[in-house]
């Protein structure tokens, strides 16, 4: 049984269709998958990795920064303030800003910097799901 799943970030709709699974972080709750029928259910996302398990089986992976999830009535709605499916992270891009936020880091206590080098663990964490399956 299929269950609508939608990845909606400010910018546009990432994921719009059916699923078997969603799995998530949240703030605070740690990981937590949905399948059909799941009890109402409203949360707050983590700095983490939504996988959502397609009906064909293959898995959509993307990196989300923040924003909540919402369960109700066989439907998944996950509002990301910003977000990244696989097929759109720069791998390369994101070795080389690890890089220099991790020398920058070093330096200074800098909030924004640790943000931002949370951001870029969460994508190469995405690259090392991609991988494992291959």
């Amino acid at each position: 049984m299929a269950m609508h799943v939608e990845l909606v970030s400010p910018e546009r709709i990432l994921y719009s269709g059916d699923a078997e699974m969603v799995i998530c972080r949240t703030v605070g709750g740690g990981d937590i998958a949905f399948l059909a029928e799941h009890a109402p259910f409203l949360g707050a996302l983590d700095d983490a990795i939504v996988r959502i398990r397609k009906t064909d089986g293959e898995w959509e992976n993307a990196a989300v920064h923040y924003g909540f999830v919402h369960v109700r009535d066989n439907s998944v709605i996950l509002l990301s303030d910003l977000a990244e499916l696989e097929s759109d992270i720069d791998f390369e891009r994101a070795r080389r800003d690890r890089e220099e936020l991790e020398r920058h880091a070093m330096d200074t206590d800098d909030a924004a910097v640790e943000a931002r080098l949370r951001r870029v663990h969460v994508r190469l964490q995405v690259q090392d799901l991609a991988g494992s399956r291959g």
